[in-house]
């Protein structure tokens, strides 16, 4: 096969990338359908080879069919020289990739083995010539996130595995006791008993390393230590599990992990997450940070090994506090005294990374309805937009040795992996995956407005428009409430939430930054604190009112309202307090501020929220309480909950159902017997987007 120049591919990418942009005028332009939104390639964050030449890209192509999803490692030149290529193409998927510090090989976790119950191992591919990965690891609980060591010759990875297990053949065991019990129960003592859409179970995430080879015997590093043994350890949770973050110190003699000792005092307490230093012949776990002051997890290395840095979220008064970034002098295995860099800096930070020199640090923040990027000077400690002008959602940038690498998308482009300029902030494509598809939908890009509320906030909103938009004509308009609350409209589409896919049934779609939302300083998100649903709601509808005043294609006389998860509260809310709006689609909402706060798998940063607890003398309580209104609830509203959502537990919704159906208020529910606070099956995200649309259409 002939190679394709650099330069042609840039131009092609480019080129591809501009057709998505093609105005809405265009008539060769279709609606966004919900295969569209399904079927687009998902896109991980890049992992940079260690001379900065290359990436490696988790891809994933979605499907319908159950055995149908496929995700493969693809490889990419930084410098965008060669077309990306495909690494693996097997039936699962791989997670975690790292390379080895010589680029030779990179490391990832997967399952080679088709068994229903097979749990994924660490397997190693070389990248410097054609070969086999290679499985290196047996463990019957199984294994992910490798980290090479810094000499290469030692992968350390984590295993969920029983808690009192010292060894493998003990975690055999200990299954086949499970098994043949003969019951399903479980016993708790201490809170939380429950984690996104799962009940917690007797085992817990330790780290465990081996030689880089198969065959090789793996040590568990963290076995009968005073951190593991305690009942409140755990890693940093990530939606149904947890993880370590491990990062090798800079000599190889021990690895740096992010943990928590007092998960136990969740339900009345902050739970802090903090540094650890677990030695790598597994002879002691040694805190590097400890206080109730703050949380750091995510420790880096300087390329010089003379700091760690880690994200850094200070524990106070507030339920939001901003991320920011510290830093440490590290030692003979000790950490100095951190010191915040980005304190001076009104963003939370999402993502960061370290040029080689130590001087900047590039970061990505939520600004403005974008997610932008940003560089930190760490002398001057000073922080610049790379472009303050740009737009789209950038993912977390990796440095490299021609500039950075991350992904972007926006309103009218579809996720893929760019390369950014530093000096410039511009983007140039280094992949187009999606562009084919999107190149022949009507995805007009979103507006942004602005308006002063009552109280004298200024407020953003996006409109999504529909396709075949006719300035002239008059369109329904629709609310689409995000979740949160600490969280963001976005110059992008969604999978789950897509606006361009609820404004293709012919809606103005509205998507408003109510007070609490992020990207607008640490002050406008606390504001949402004390006061959880009444303000946002009354921003919602003045929003709606500044929209219809500025903008004479909206229809005033066909408006509704939708949202989830703290979107779906505030639709509950507006459905109390309000009866403008002809119909009402409400997600995964609580309609009863106490019945959330008893049943959630999170609850202190609710009781925080309302002012104490539900006993106390806040009454917030009682005043935002959407269940105490239901005398007024009278528009027309679809209810849907997944009956596995331990965040916003199934009878939040049914309670709901129940007082629409006793005010005899039209009204549908769609419980999703599988699916946990997101609908992820296509097939029954597909039926949701219908009878959405359905419905509204009914009512609109």
């Amino acid at each position: 096969m002939k190679r394709t120049g650099p330069a042609l591919i840039v131009l092609l990418s480019a080129l591809l990338l501009a057709s998505a942009e093609i105005h809405a005028e265009d008539q060769t332009l279709r609606p966004v359908s919900h295969e569209d939104v399904w079927l687009m390639k998902r896109l991980g964050v890049p992992a940079v080879s260690p001379d900065g030449r290359s990436a490696v890209i988790s891809v994933t192509e979605p499907s319908y069919d159950d055995d149908g999803t496929v995700s493969d490692l693809w490889l990419t030149a930084v410098d965008g020289s060669t077309a990306p290529r495909r690494l693996t193409s097997t039936a699962a998927g791989e997670s975690g990739v790292a390379w080895s510090p010589d680029g030779a090989r990179i490391a990832f976790s997967t399952t080679r083995d088709t068994a229903e119950d097979a749990k994924a191992q660490i397997f190693v591919l070389p990248m410097d010539g054609p070969g086999e990965a290679i499985q290196i690891t047996h463990l019957s609980t199984g294994a992910s996130n490798p980290k090479w060591s810094p000499d290469g010759t030692r992968i350390a990875f984590e295993s969920r595995v029983f808690r009192d297990a010292g060894d493998d053949v003990a975690n055999q065991e200990r299954q086949a006791e499970h098994d043949e019990r003969g019951i399903n129960v479980s016993l708790y003592e201490v809170f939380p008993i429950r984690q996104w859409d799962r009940w917690r179970d007797d085992l817990q995430t330790r780290l465990f390393v081996q030689d880089a080879q198969a065959g090789a015997d793996a040590r568990d590093l963290m076995v009968d230590s005073d951190l593991v043994s305690g009942p409140g350890y755990s890693g940093v949770p990530s939606l149904s599990s947890d993880s370590l973050h491990a990062e090798w110190t800079p000599d190889g003699d021990a690895l740096v992990i992010s943990a928590t000792a007092n998960l136990h005092h969740a339900a009345y307490s902050e739970v802090y997450y903090h540094l650890y230093r677990v030695a790598a012949d597994g002879t002691s776990v040694r805190a590097l940070t400890e206080s109730s002051d703050f949380s750091c997890v995510g420790a880096q290395f300087s390329a010089d090994g003379e700091h760690l840095f880690c994200s850094y979220s200070p524990s106070n008064e507030f339920v939001y506090n901003h991320t920011e970034i510290a830093r440490g002098a590290w030692n003979d295995g000790r950490l100095g005294q951190l010191q915040i860099l980005s304190g001076e800096f009104d963003r939370s930070v999402s993502n960061f990374s370290l040029d080689d020199a130590g001087e900047t640090i590039y970061l990505n923040a939520h600004d403005h309805g974008r997610t932008r990027l940003f560089a930190l000077d760490v002398a001057s400690q000073q922080v610049q937009h790379l472009d303050a002008d740009s737009t789209g959602v950038y993912g977390g940038p990796q440095v490299t040795g021609s500039g950075l690498v991350t992904t972007w998308q926006s309103s009218t482009t579809p996720i893929e992996i760019v390369r950014v300029d530093p000096q410039s902030g511009q983007h140039s494509p280094l992949t187009s995956f999606n562009t084919e598809r999107a190149a022949g939908l009507d995805r007009p890009a979103f507006r942004s407005f602005w308006f002063t509320s009552s109280k004298g906030r200024e407020i953003h909103s996006w409109l999504a428009l529909p396709p075949g938009f006719n300035e002239s004509k008059q369109y329904p308009l629709v609310l689409f409430i995000h979740g949160g609350p600490f969280s963001s409209s976005l110059d992008s589409d969604h999978v789950r939430w897509s606006p361009h896919l609820l404004a293709s049934a012919g809606y103005v779609v509205l998507l408003t930054d109510y007070t609490g939302s992020v990207g607008y300083g640490a002050q406008f998100s606390r504001n949402i604190e004390g006061d959880p649903l009444a303000t946002p709601g009354q921003e919602l509808i003045e929003a709606a009112d500044a929209a219809i005043e500025r903008f004479d294609f909206i229809d005033a006389d066909h408006q509704a309202a939708t949202g989830a998860s703290y979107g779906g509260h505030l639709v509950n809310w507006l459905l109390g307090t309000t009866d403008r709006f002809d119909a009402m689609v409400g997600h995964a909402g609580l309609v009863d501020l106490e019945g959330q706060y008893s049943t959630s798998d999170v609850i202190y940063h609710r009781e925080l929220m309302n002012g104490g607890p539900p006993w106390g003398d806040s009454p917030i309580w009682e005043e935002q309480s959407p269940a105490n209104y239901a005398n007024n609830f009278s528009t027309p509203t679809l209810l849907t909950i997944g009956e596995k959502d331990f965040r916003v537990p199934v009878n939040q919704t049914i309670a709901a159902w129940s007082y629409l159906q006793r005010m005899q208020v039209p009204s549908r529910l769609l419980v999703f017997h599988d699916a946990n606070h997101w609908i992820m099956n296509g097939n029954e995200a597909r039926y949701f987007w219908q009878e959405v649309h359905r419905f509204l259409e009914e009512h609109l």
